[in-house]
């Protein structure tokens, strides 16, 4: 049960509502089953057909054991609803866990999956549940996806309460980023719940179903950028709360109170983060539900990432260490190994004193004490003397001395470089999506070494062969001398050290700035080959190190500029 409930396949979700401000197909059984294992058995789950199209398109029969293209073998359903079939399959060809949903080829909706899936498929966000293959086969249409089960569905984690503070920003800075990069592509989600949001063991979160599921469902909508904003905005709000921000219980979440209307949620449950719950109210901005300070509600997932990046960044909380206990002497230690126990009512011998501890003892420690003093007294008053004696005769040479005209005075040694005050950073990605975790780009020069700035996971050092690099601009301020600029990473990662130039206006392209030094490492020096003058430094990564999931990401912990 435990893989079942992280895996990447669920179309059913059991919300039981329509989808925020989309419209849901009339035919479809939305939502019927309160637990996703047992979608298969249910009846209401089989979706009754409301027309002779559905009556139609009625599945195939198929069972565990069945092949798709002599490569995905099916191993359990996990949801059969309205025409269509979703399984836990193995890939045989990779010896890997997928998930399959299967429809046949005469169903009303086989043509839009199919067209959703490779659009999806043509993304190649790693945010984003991969979807692997999309095929139509004969009789069948079928769509294979990741299968992820090291991944919790949101829906899970609130089944134990709120999440933290950190989580919670975590999870609403990703998905917002991640869907604002997919509607940049024409994509939209359309059915974001707590079913669709997963978070790894190494803490990534991950959306599943990217115009899939809607295509499944038949789920259209005319504002697809708001419908998906404010499904956010409702993610950020159960998060927080644990609460379903409608009067409807959804999701395994108790809804809200009837006839109280959208109240924010530092009004429902205590010690509720102030910003978090503003953003989440302005992401649900609709019919009459307005922001607790008035600010503009967010209507697009590109709104909602700037308003996250205009707060103050929130920070991971501090570990917590347990002390170790009390060091305990073994018996060995104590001397008691190999002794036998006395017997009850013998007499013990008394042991003899260590030595000088009798008064004879004690009196002839005194004597050596005070002679070593004496000695160390004579010792310091015979060297201090004769350190004066040198000194006055260096005085007397040196007051004899005479200097040749022609000779030169040494010059004093060069100082140092000093260090360059950065006064400003941001990301910058303008071969990606424009933007890679600009909440956290402060960490690169705030001196904290417990902190730091990180780009997305990518299946491949070089980024997945999306992109040649990313990195970080760095402001001066002004036009100063940098002679040489210190990176230090988390794990061992190639970096560029790229300048602008004189020029007082930053750069927008990679072509605006010229590089002038590289290397690899943890830690990494990059020195051009003489001092420059710049305003704009742009530390630009050119290939990632691996994480312990397997994926590859970049992370910056600290950025020193010395002049």
């Amino acid at each position: 049960m435990a893989e079942r409930s992280t895996a990447a396949v669920d179309v059913a979700d059991n919300s039981g509502d329509e989808p925020l401000t989309a419209q849901a197909d009339q035919s479809t059984a939305d939502g019927v089953a309160n637990n996703r294992e047992r979608d298969t058995d249910s009846d209401e789950a089989q979706g009754t057909p409301t027309s002779e199209e559905t009556a139609k398109a009625s599945p195939p029969e198929l069972h565990s054991g069945h092949k798709l293209a002599r490569r995905y073998r099916l191993e359990e359903c996990v949801t059969r609803l309205d025409g269509f079939s979703s399984w836990r399959a193995v890939d045989e060809k990779l010896r890997r866990a997928v998930g399959v949903h299967i429809l046949p080829t005469d169903h009303t909706r086989a043509r839009s999956v199919l067209a959703a899936a490779r659009s999806s498929a043509l993304l190649g966000d790693p945010r984003f549940v991969q979807v692997l293959d999309a095929v139509e086969d004969n009789d069948l249409v079928y769509v294979v996806h990741e299968w992820l089960p090291d991944a919790t569905e949101l829906t899970a984690l609130l089944a134990s309460g709120p999440l933290e503070v950190y989580d919670a920003y975590q999870m609403v800075s990703q998905v917002s980023s991640a869907m604002a990069a997919a509607h940049r592509e024409g994509l939209a989600h359309l059915r974001l719940s707590p079913n669709a949001v997963l978070r790894t063991s190494s803490g990534q979160w991950r959306i599943r179903g990217l115009a899939v599921n809607a295509a499944l469902r038949g789920i259209s909508s005319g504002s697809p950028q708001r419908t998906d904003t404010e499904a956010i905005g409702a993610l950020l709000y159960a998060t927080l709360t644990q609460r379903w921000p409608y009067e409807s219980d959804a999701h395994g979440l108790a809804g809200l109170p009837k006839d109280i209307g959208l109240i924010p949620p530092d009004q429902v449950r205590a010690g509720v983060h102030r910003g978090l719950s503003e953003l989440a109210m302005r992401a649900l901005a609709n019919d009459g539900a307005t922001a607790s300070r008035h600010e503009a509600p967010c209507t697009t997932p590109e709104e909602l990432v700037k308003a996250i990046g205009a707060m103050p960044r929130i920070r991971p909380p501090e570990p917590s260490y347990t002390a170790p206990p009390d060091y305990q002497r073994t018996a060995y230690q104590q001397g008691a190994y190999g002794r036998p126990a006395p017997r009850p009512g013998a007499t013990q011998p008394v042991p003899p004193p260590p030595p000088l501890q009798s008064r004879t003892g004690k009196a002839l420690k005194w004597s050596v004490s005070a002679l070593l003093i004496a000695a160390l007294g004579l010792g310091s008053w015979q060297l201090a003397d004769a350190l004066m004696e040198r000194g006055g005769k260096s005085d007397d040479q040196n007051q004899t001395q005479t200097t040749d005209g022609d000779e030169k005075s040494p010059k004093k040694p060069a100082a140092g470089g000093q260090p360059v005050a950065i006064s400003g950073a941001r990301d910058f990605d303008p071969l990606g999506d424009g933007s890679e975790k600009p909440s956290d780009v402060g960490n690169v020069y705030d001196g904290a070494p417990d902190t730091y700035w990180q780009t997305d996971y990518y299946r491949s050092a070089d980024f997945g062969r999306l992109k040649s690099g990313l990195g970080v601009v760095l402001d001066l301020g002004k036009v100063k001398q940098v002679g040489k600029v210190t990176v230090s990473f988390v794990g061992s990662t190639s970096v560029e050290l790229r300048t602008a130039g004189t020029d007082t206006t930053e750069p927008q392209s990679l072509d605006g700035y010229t590089k002038s030094a590289e290397g690899t490492g943890t830690t990494v020096t990059l020195k051009p080959g003489e001092p420059l003058q710049a305003r704009y430094l742009l530390v630009w990564l050119t290939q990632l190190p691996p994480t312990d999931d397997g994926n590859f990401r970049g992370r910056v912990v600290d950025v020193k500029v010395t002049g």
